[in-house]
């Protein structure tokens, strides 16, 4: 009896060597790993909605709600007033996508695009699929917000009386400058009527500007000439709908907008 107990005392003293550490400390409890819930992302206050889908936060930095498309002209409006209720003077988690672009919880922990998805205020831009895309669908089966409405033939610009209308227009807009570089928006929209299905746009700088990083497309220069094509999840521009991607830029003196651009070889009325 007395052998056998020493021979259960001898392998309880080899298994306990054989599992702890070098160094004689017990190995510390297996733990779980969580996903991210926003809860250590910065908080801050939107002072300004400039738009349904771009605010001003409380430091000055102008930002767009990344994943969330640009709103039909007839849709503007409604999704300004809405972001303006949700967001303005509210406190909000900020988190970076891209420059420029940021995603924006709420105190409650709800996610802004998906809230402006849900109630049909705004589209999607840039996703795939996920619950983001699911939510559209419902709105749109729904009939919410701008899915209950069709903007009027008038928000295309009028045709010409001596050749037929552009089939795009592009907006270049400057937003922000500093010594030796800036930062700019390209917005192409589609009024050729037909779909869009993969785009290129080109232009020529005029001020010796070069594109030092560009997001939402890919861009080639040769000297002056530049020229961008899409991503993958921003090919499709639908009828009277629009595709929007950024850059920084190098420069030597103040950058001014290109006089002209095209898009897929076809010359483009500038907003």
């Amino acid at each position: 009896m007395a052998a056998r107990k020493h021979i259960l005392v001898l392998l309880t003293l080899l298994v306990a060597a054989c599992t702890a550490p070098q160094d004689g400390r017990p190995f510390p409890a297996p733990r779980v790993s969580s996903p991210s819930t926003g809860e250590n992302e910065p908080s801050t206050k939107v002072r300004a909605v400039v738009d349904g889908r771009t605010v001003e936060l409380a430091n000055g930095t102008r930002a767009r709600v990344s994943r969330l498309a640009e709103p039909p002209a007839c849709a503007a409006a409604a999704a300004l007033d809405f972001a303006t209720k949700t967001l303005l003077d509210k406190e909000v988690r900020v988190s970076s996508i891209t420059p420029g672009e940021v995603s924006l919880m709420l105190p409650d922990g709800t996610d802004f695009a998906m809230l402006a998805v849900q109630y049909g205020f705004l589209r999607t831009a840039g996703v795939d699929g996920g619950p983001l895309v699911e939510a559209e669908t419902k709105a749109s089966k729904a009939k919410l917000g701008l899915w209950a409405q069709e903007c009027p033939a008038s928000n295309a610009p009028p045709p010409s009386s001596t050749a037929s209308s552009p089939p795009c227009i592009v907006v270049y807009r400057i937003t922000s400058q500093w010594a030796g570089a800036f930062q700019a928006e390209v917005t192409i929209r589609n009024v050729s009527g037909a779909l869009v299905e993969g785009w290129t746009v080109r232009w020529r700088f005029a001020d010796d500007e070069t594109v030092a990083q560009l997001w939402n497309g890919t861009v080639s220069q040769a000297g002056a000439d530049v020229s961008v094509t899409n991503a993958g999840y921003n090919a499709l521009i639908v009828t009277d709908g629009s595709v929007s991607f950024g850059f920084n830029g190098s420069s030597t003196g103040p950058s001014s907008a290109p006089a002209s651009f095209s898009v897929n070889g076809a010359a483009c009325t500038t907003g």
